[in-house]
């Protein structure tokens, strides 16, 4: 499986999509946190946290989308799957490589806080609470883990990759979006529309307070969605 990871990871920094899309990441989240920052002059990381499931949304899925549409539009599938391993153990190193690249897009964007505190000086009105900081990225990563597991499950449906991409997009913009439309969602449906929020459960982590229900919502979320793009390549296994 790291042979997958590794492979993967080589062909994610090798091409021009993966930088561009790590500094257009950077420099929006960056603009929008410090512009914000310096107009209100709270000392926290709300503004960024607070973009991060609109943002991964859209990080997730163009990494994603090549995975596996572009070995079956280039006619190398059929040649991964004739190596020594698994359709889980494939899945699983692309799944990795790929949380594997969010997390390393999001590593530069810890100069934030800490240049947010440097700003604010050490006093305990003003000092920034790190608290939610380390809740955020946390949650950063449990959202990316899903996301990118939608993103699997869109690729391995599509041998066209902006088919794939456009699917996962959807997909992740609807968890991500789906509590800002609780105003015209039925009174009894409107517990289901909230578990389904992906934001929701994300802002709750990002509070610095690990819910069970949160870990169960990622993780049998992100699991279905993996074992759904197992399934397909069970399925164009033959």
């Amino acid at each position: 499986m790291w042979l997958v990871v590794r492979r993967e990871l080589r062909s994610a920094f090798g091409s021009p999509i993966g930088y561009v899309v790590a500094v257009v990441f950077l420099a929006v989240t960056g603009w929008l946190l410090f512009s914000t920052f310096f107009l209100n002059g709270r000392a926290d990381l709300r503004a960024f946290f607070e973009l991060l499931p609109i943002t991964l949304a859209l990080v997730a899925p163009a990494i994603t989308m090549r995975q596996l549409s572009e070995e079956l539009s280039s006619g190398t599938y059929e040649s991964v799957l004739t190596l020594p391993l698994s359709a889980a153990q494939i899945l699983g190193g692309k799944f990795v490589a790929s949380l594997l690249f969010v997390m390393i897009v999001l590593v530069p964007t810890l100069l934030y806080p800490l240049s947010i505190a440097s700003v604010v000086g050490g006093s305990a009105a003003t000092q920034l609470d790190w608290g939610p900081v380390v809740g955020g990225y946390i949650g950063a990563i449990l959202l990316a883990g899903l996301y990118c597991a939608i993103g699997l499950l869109a690729s391995s449906a599509s041998r066209n990759q902006i088919v794939a991409f456009i699917l996962a997009i959807a997909v992740c913009a609807f968890l991500a979006l789906v509590d800002r439309m609780l105003f015209i969602i039925p009174a009894p449906l409107v517990g289901l529309i909230q578990f389904l929020s992906a934001t929701s459960h994300f802002e709750s982590v990002a509070r610095g307070v690990l819910d069970t229900r949160d870990l169960v919502y990622f993780v049998s979320f992100g699991g279905a969605a993996l074992f759904g793009a197992h399934a397909v390549m069970q399925v164009r296994r033959g």
